[in-house]
């Protein structure tokens, strides 16, 4: 392994979860259904047919699991809060949904561990999305809403928020690809999805600003990834420049310089009315000061173009007919996905060059066939493999000069992975899915020796 705790950079260490993925409970104490419920019960869209029931059952689970927080030694803890607990309706209020993060919170401050609060990692309100959901810019005022509610009522232990977790999924797997919730298949509603979560960050920022005050640390949190060209060919670095601005600069243009990227809107105008679409205003509120940039890496991006004779291949979003994302090399996890540390080291560092924002690695981990042993034991050295090297590549960028705050792990334990369902396996904890007992992995002990050693040299 090539990272020593004397290595580690000076910053927060955590792991990372979500709402959906391992609360289950999702009918109970006043809960409203989300985009994830409903699309979960569509044949043939989650493997398996699963869904976020029951999860990893920490809504019942709780102070198991924050005491397996606190057995890990991590200074940080990011979650994220379900909208439908809070809001059931996208309207009305359920105390009971807020008394749960409560005690969440509660009981993480109490074991010293500092709470990180994801306002949306994508379990949108059916009933919000029945009203047009990220597709139309009522959602935008709802979003702000919540925002001062959560805002309001945690703030007092809370002080480091994220607005939302990859717009580029929530919008084009949600809207255009139809691969995730809601599971729709329409360009110039994914295009418009893109602008209001945008927008609706710009606007909750600035609630959270004016309710927290100046000292909260307040961010979003994007999947940007390095998008390599699949040959020397001109067509596949042309590529390259349009696949980048549709899956990175489009986000973080209008964040930090208040801007579209114009290949990206030229792609864009003959799927949508952009005129009616962007109104004016709209890119200085998306450009509202954030503390903090979340960054979660897993892989680069390869892209090639159809007309230098590459077929097959997904387009990865709204404009990109033309374009192909294929398969990268290996060595892959689970998932196919090419493992590449470098690729995170290229990343931050240009990221650095071109905003000059603080950041963070939000996510980052590995699916991996996870086989436990007659004890239930998960010796997985493969994704230790995969941290050590990340990390590595993470202390290397901070030694070129960026300015990274926290590192976080994707993700505690072994969850509902979306249409994935609980076929991949990412945890550093293994979830017995007949029990529910948690069991810690390798890399769980490694992670926590590799924590506790940095804080004894120190």
């Amino acid at each position: 392994m090539g990272i020593e705790p004397t290595d580690l950079p000076d910053v927060t260490y955590g792991v990372a979860t979500s709402s959906y993925q391992i609360e289950g409970a999702t009918e109970a104490d006043g809960r409203g259904a989300s985009i994830w419920d409903v699309f979960s019960r569509v044949p043939g869209a989650v493997a398996d047919g699963d869904s976020g029931e029951p999860g990893c059952d920490h809504y019942h689970r709780l102070e198991e699991d924050l005491d397996l927080l606190a057995w890990l030694g991590v200074d940080s803890y990011r979650f994220s809060i379900a909208w439908p607990r809070i809001q059931p309706d996208g309207h009305r209020i359920e105390p009971r949904g807020l008394a749960f993060y409560d005690r969440l919170v509660d009981g993480l401050v109490d074991r010293g561990i500092t709470p990180l609060a994801t306002l949306y990692h994508w379990d949108l309100p059916q009933a919000l999305e029945e009203e047009g959901g990220w597709a139309s810019r009522p959602v935008v005022d709802a979003f702000a809403e919540y925002a001062r509610i959560v805002g309001e009522h945690l703030g007092d232990r809370v002080r480091d928020f994220s607005t939302l977790n990859e717009p580029w999924c929530a919008a084009f797997l949600g809207y255009d690809v139809g691969i995730h919730a809601p599971g729709v298949r329409s360009p110039s509603r994914a295009i418009a999805a893109a602008h209001h979560l945008m927008l609706a960050h710009g606007r909750a920022t600035r609630v959270l600003r004016g309710v927290l005050g100046p000292d909260a640390s307040l961010g979003i949190v994007l999947n940007p990834a390095p998008v390599r060209p699949v040959s020397d060919h001109p067509d596949d670095h042309a590529a390259v420049t349009l696949a980048d601005g549709l899956r990175n600069r489009v986000w973080t243009d209008p964040l930090f310089r208040g801007v579209y990227p114009d290949d990206v809107l030229a792609a864009w105008e003959p799927l949508a009315d952009l005129g009616a679409l962007h109104r004016d205003g709209d890119l200085d509120e998306i450009a509202a000061p954030v503390d903090l940039l979340g960054i979660n890496y897993y892989t680069p991006v390869h892209v090639g173009a159809r007309s230098s004779g590459h077929g097959g291949g997904t387009p990865a979003g709204p404009g990109q007919d033309h374009l192909v994302e294929v398969a990268g090399p290996e060595p892959t996890s689970a998932l196919g996905w090419s493992i590449d540390p470098t690729g995170l080291y290229d990343l931050l560092t240009r990221l650095h060059a071109d905003y000059g924002v603080p950041m963070a690695i939000a996510e980052t981990g590995g699916a991996f066939p996870d086989v436990p042993d007659a004890r239930g034991y998960v010796d997985d050295a493969d994704r230790i493999a995969y941290l050590d090297g990340h990390l590595a590549a993470f202390s290397r960028a901070v030694a070129s000069g960026v300015d990274m705050r926290a590192f976080y792990v994707w993700t505690l334990m072994d969850n509902f992975e979306w249409a994935e369902g609980y076929r991949s396996t990412f945890g550093i904890v293994r979830v017995d899915r007949d029990t529910m007992e948690r069991l810690p992995k390798a890399s769980a002990h490694w992670y926590r020796d590799l924590l506790a050693a940095r804080t004894s040299a120190r």
